[in-house]
């Protein structure tokens, strides 16, 4: 995250040093450790899950693995250490911590940045491009791309070792020890406006762009139901054709409630990264051009919850919005009740709509891209599982008499 301290002119002092109020110090580490708190315990249950449950190692879900380690490591590398420092006034880690901590908190922006370009480019390829995802979104390419996501903004971060340290201000009444800068704020300039190009406002409209086509397949033109189904139904009466059409009939809808349900709540995760990260984007921008940086305490620590909120919030929309998250969720808080790695008896699998029976498919790797699995839990359904009556089945015993 980008430090606003200076490096100070040697043997210059800066005046008389004040300290931030007690308000500030209460208000500001209180509200900086409830997001922190709730971020990494958050985060780490999304590990958790995926990591655990067999029925959630999907491609989809393997970004949003790194989606999580990324905002995991703002959180401490960033959030813990501004907790230290408003408490203190002063930074307390020295200077390699100063490095480290650094270079973690960009690796850790960076690679959420890649992470959600990533998520979003599957989920184009998967709803626009069906038969294509099972070839192009399997779990084992997925893997790869996080690795190269996470080997590129390792490698690309590491000039942060070089352009940080600790910097000594010295105040008419004490001096005091911050991490900043190498140099003057003005040659970090082209660095900062790359990163808020390639790292924001590029993966921005990326989303915008194929958001707006995903949108259009799913919300504008409804699946369609398979149309081998539609000619055999119209010329044959059997039982089974009819189970079969029923069948495909409630597939589809399934499938299109589904995708329409993740597609959902991966776009409110990017238009969250887009506002929360706003204002100190903005701020940088805006303090490019000043002669004097706008450095106000309060507007800061606004803009800093901002971006730790964006971390930590994510969790929460997955178990908002998610049946499949929120029963795992559920499942991890209650010690991991068995079963767990097995989903309910009576869930649907939903997977893409394309041909299965391909003679190109060599493994059952292209298989696992499976957009969600609509898991009816007991929760929902508590003891009235069979309160409708499904009409494929009330449907035979006429047909079977005829």
């Amino acid at each position: 995250m980008e430090n606003f301290t200076t490096a100070p002119e040697l043997n210059h002092t800066l005046g008389v040093w004040t300290d931030y109020s007690i308000q500030y110090k209460v208000i500001s580490s209180l509200l900086l450790f409830a997001i922190c708190a709730l971020g990494i315990v958050g985060n780490v249950m999304v590990i958790l899950v995926v990591l655990t449950t067999k029925h959630m190692r999907t491609p989809t879900n393997c970004y949003l693995v790194s989606l999580a380690v990324a905002d995991l490591m703002v959180l401490t590398a960033a959030c813990l250490p501004t907790i230290t420092e408003s408490i203190l006034g002063s930074w307390v880690f020295g200077h390699y911590g100063c490095l480290f901590i650094t270079y973690f908190q960009y690796l850790g922006i960076n690679a959420s940045s890649c992470s959600i370009t990533a998520f979003t480019i599957e989920r184009y390829i998967a709803i626009c491009h069906p038969i294509k995802a099972q070839f192009l979104c399997t779990l084992s390419r997925a893997k790869k791309i996080i690795l190269f996501v996470w080997a590129f903004t390792s490698l690309y971060c590491m000039m942060w070792f070089y352009l940080s340290d600790i910097n000594e201000l010295v105040y008419d009444n004490i001096t005091i020890i911050t991490c900043g800068y190498r140099v003057p704020r003005k040659y970090y300039l082209p660095i900062y406006f790359f990163d808020f190009g390639v790292f924001f406002v590029l993966p921005l409209l990326l989303s915008a762009v194929l958001y707006g086509l995903i949108a259009r397949i799913l919300f504008l033109n409804p699946l369609p139901s398979d149309p081998k189904d539609k000619k055999k139904n119209g010329h044959n009466n059997n039982t089974n054709n009819k189970r079969t059409s029923c069948k495909n009939s409630r597939h589809s809808s399934s499938t299109a409630t589904s995708r329409r349900q993740v597609t959902k709540m991966l776009a409110v995760v990017v238009i969250l990264f887009a506002t929360l990260w706003m204002p100190y984007r903005t701020l940088v921008v805006v303090n490019s051009f000043l002669d004097r940086a706008y450095l106000d305490s309060w507007f800061l620590l606004f803009c800093r919850i901002c971006i730790y909120l964006n971390s930590a919030i994510n969790p929460v929309i997955y178990n908002a919005m998610s049946q499949k998250f929120r029963a795992a969720f559920r499942k991890i808080c209650c010690c991991g009740r068995k079963g767990l790695d097995k989903p309910a008896a009576y869930s649907v699998a939903i997977t893409y709509s394309a041909v299965k029976d391909s003679s190109m498919v060599e493994g059952t790797d292209h298989f696992t891209t499976e957009l969600e699995e609509l898991t009816v839990t007991d929760d929902l359904l508590p003891d009235q599982k069979m309160m409708f009556p499904d009409p494929c089945v009330y449907g035979k015993v006429n047909f079977s008499d005829a």
